[in-house]
């Protein structure tokens, strides 16, 4: 599919489309962390920095849909809908982390447990994030998980991922999240491991 250019009666190449999904909203607001952290917040904080990446440090390189952009509550099925009405390249779900051991830090990703060329996709997609997100930041480093949560199941037609960037029940990666500036720097370190996974000859 090609953008049609009107002056000069050309065609312009489609932008890979990538849809985000900030988790939980409205009367859910996920997790609640140290110091009053609410899971909802943080993921959409991140989804609105990464669009703001996108245009700012990436020239607008991407179409980028999220799958709210307010504190509303979205279900789980409309979310992996709109990636399909939207022939979605990748699908990327940003949550925070919870444990009882407040111990407990870092970043891991999830993807389904299906078979199938968008399960390797997923995986790369995957790994890529979390070693920019790690590289850069200095955010402990989990692992890849396989889930068969709803958001991702759903999404059959492009790789797909669900990232827990954080433990809000950890005081420090709590605290981290509070700055407006370490929002901002975990949003590019997501965006530049997305970049680093279309730009790879898969």
């Amino acid at each position: 599919m090609c953008n049609f250019y009107p002056l000069f009666g050309q065609q312009m190449p489609r932008k890979e489309i990538l849809v985000i999904d900030p988790g939980h909203g409205g009367v859910d607001s996920g997790t609640i962390g140290i110091y009053g952290v609410r899971e909802k917040d943080v993921a959409l904080s991140v989804a609105r920095e990464i669009v703001r990446w996108n245009h700012t440090f990436l020239d607008g390189k991407y179409d980028i849909y999220l799958t709210r952009y307010t504190d509303t509550l979205i279900s789980l099925g409309n979310r992996s809908r709109l990636a399909k009405a939207l022939h979605a390249d990748m699908f990327v779900s940003l949550h925070c982390n919870h444990a009882e051991n407040s111990e407990a830090n870092g970043m891991e990703v999830f993807v389904h447990n299906r078979s199938g060329q968008y399960s390797r996709e997923s995986i790369l997609l995957g790994s890529l994030i979390l070693d920019e997100v790690v590289r850069n930041l200095g955010i402990e480093q989990r692992s890849i998980e396989s889930a068969n949560f709803q958001v991702l199941r759903e999404v059959t037609t492009c790789a797909s991922v669900l990232a827990e960037m954080a433990f809000l029940s950890h005081q420090d990666e709590s605290g981290y999240l509070l700055k407006g500036k370490n929002i901002k720097a975990i949003a590019l370190a997501i965006l530049l491991g997305i970049d680093n996974f279309k730009n790879l000859e898969l």
